[in-house]
């Protein structure tokens, strides 16, 4: 439900020719453009139940100490009616509603109003305005990269709160979690309509919509390419990295904070997922201009998939480890500590170096080496809606010889760590190892569905030359 960041394993653009009068096939590049029973299906089950799972997990621990059974078996058995459940959720408040809309004002106005200076002295950093990929339709868009310092500048006024100024508690997220909740799913539901409207209406780039005529896929998967308003507030980059992923690892401080609270110390097992949450969620920032290739912004439309899922999914079922942790509390062995560490490190790894590869690969146009050596790589093309033809090199040496997606690979190791640190008494924190690997799958095959269509036997060639997806050998 959006929000990790995937490279496309499929385009590295290299440059464009003159335009042609050649008739240009587009098939999925973008998304579909009709809708088989099965996907309508898959969407109106989403649109229908993925707010109730969201409501039943974090219930479950408001209610059930994290028990995702119990609930069920209270209203199979007839100890609890529904209505019991529901008159024992905290509702919206106006706190809640206060703590939420200074939150995202905050961020708009970080993400609008402060250009970035963390690229003048960090070594390395890509920040300031950069260049997206190019649409369907042939557009280029500029984006001001500044999450990175965001991220800084919030996390540095939580932690001068919390030991210097003393605002608010430290607690405030997990101890108005169920509020905010409802605030989050108001904006959520709130800029995906306005979304489908300003398609409708008011399109930033026509060229770059996709309507089905099926309102409800219109209305889940988007129809404009990249909304805007005004030159800079791009929907995409602000509902996918602010203010949901700053807040992922604020989420988790508050949790800590609680737990410190109600035992008298934080224990490893939360120390471990803060630190191998805030290590996936610093690389994001610190790759913001990276971001930019990724299948959410070259390929997917903004609508409900992306705006309620960047504002309620990512933030209440990424952070469930340390939610669970709240209530039970896990001190680890010595031994498990440090496997889980060097897996969650080593996940990392993989994860970072099969991106890296490729970065080098597309900044370098080829000209590097990868493990010592000379890249090897299938060349292609591709063609927007105006008939412009581009060029691509399809990289297959290093980690993307190994497998399609190994960027996937290490992402799902990481993700296998965070639900170990929870230990096995409850299959609540497991939820999310689970979750990743049906939407990293599923996105393996959409993404090569779509490059199928967007590059046609040049697609076909580098599948041949790197049969497996995730697992060389198996899958």
């Amino acid at each position: 439900m959006a929000a990790h960041q995937e490279k496309k394993p499929s385009e590295e653009r290299n440059h464009k020719s003159t335009q042609n009068d050649t008739p240009t096939s587009q098939v999925q590049w973008g998304r579909a453009w009709e809708v088989d029973w099965f996907s309508l299906a898959s969407i109106i089950f989403l649109l229908m139940f993925a707010p109730l799972i969201v409501y039943y997990f974090i219930m479950s621990c408001d209610q059930y100490q994290c028990s995702l059974i119990n609930p069920l078996v209270d209203l199979l058995t007839g100890n609890k009616h529904l209505s019991d459940i529901w008159n024992k959720t905290p509702g919206l408040t106006y706190k809640a509603a206060g703590i939420y809309i200074l939150w995202v004002t905050f961020q708009v106005v970080l993400y609008l109003f402060i250009p970035d200076f963390c690229h003048k002295f960090l070594p390395g950093y890509v920040g300031g305005v950069q260049e997206g990929a190019v649409t369907p339709a042939g557009v280029v868009n500029k984006y001001e990269i500044n999450g990175l310092q965001a991220w800084i500048i919030t996390h540095v006024l939580w932690f001068a709160n919390a030991y210097y100024f003393h605002w608010f508690s430290p607690t405030i997220i997990f101890d108005n979690w169920i509020p905010l909740l409802w605030c989050a799913n108001l904006l959520g539901y709130a800029v995906s309509t306005f979304a489908m409207i300003k398609g409708y209406f008011f399109p930033t780039n026509a060229k770059d919509c996709k309507f089905t005529g099926n309102f409800f896929y219109d209305y889940m998967m988007g129809i404009e390419f990249n909304p805007r308003i005004g030159k800079w507030f791009d929907f995409k980059l602000f509902f996918n990295g602010r203010p949901g992923i700053v807040a992922w690892t604020l989420i988790n401080l508050s949790y800590a904070a609680k737990q410190q609270e109600l035992y008298g110390q934080v224990t490893n097992s939360m120390i471990l997922v803060n630190v191998l949450q805030g290590i996936y969620v610093l690389d994001f920032f610190w790759n913001e201009d990276w971001y930019l290739k990724t299948i959410d912004i070259c390929h997917d439309h903004f609508g409900w998939y992306l705006g309620w899922g960047d504002c309620v999914w990512l933030p209440y079922l990424y952070t469930l480890q340390g939610l669970y942790l709240v209530y039970h509390p896990v001190q680890l062995c010595t031994a498990n500590a440090v496997g889980i560490l060097m897996l969650g490190l080593i996940g990392y790894y993989v994860f970072r170096m099969t991106n890296h590869q490729k970065d080098l690969f597309r900044r370098t146009n080829g000209n590097c080496k990868i493990w010592g050596k000379k890249p090897e790589y299938i060349e292609c093309s591709y063609m927007s809606v105006d008939g412009t033809k581009y060029y691509s090199k399809l990289l297959t040496s290093g980690f993307w010889g190994w497998a399609r997606h190994f960027n996937y690979t290490g992402d799902l190791m990481g993700s296998l760590a965070y639900c170990l640190a929870c230990g096995f008494e409850h299959i609540l924190p497991y939820f999310y190892i689970v979750y990743m690997t049906i939407l990293l799958t599923h996105r393996c095959i959409r993404d090569e569905h779509r490059c199928l269509g967007k590059y046609g036997k040049d697609w076909k060639r580098y599948t041949a030359a790197v049969p497996y997806r995730l697992i060389p050998g198996i899958f």
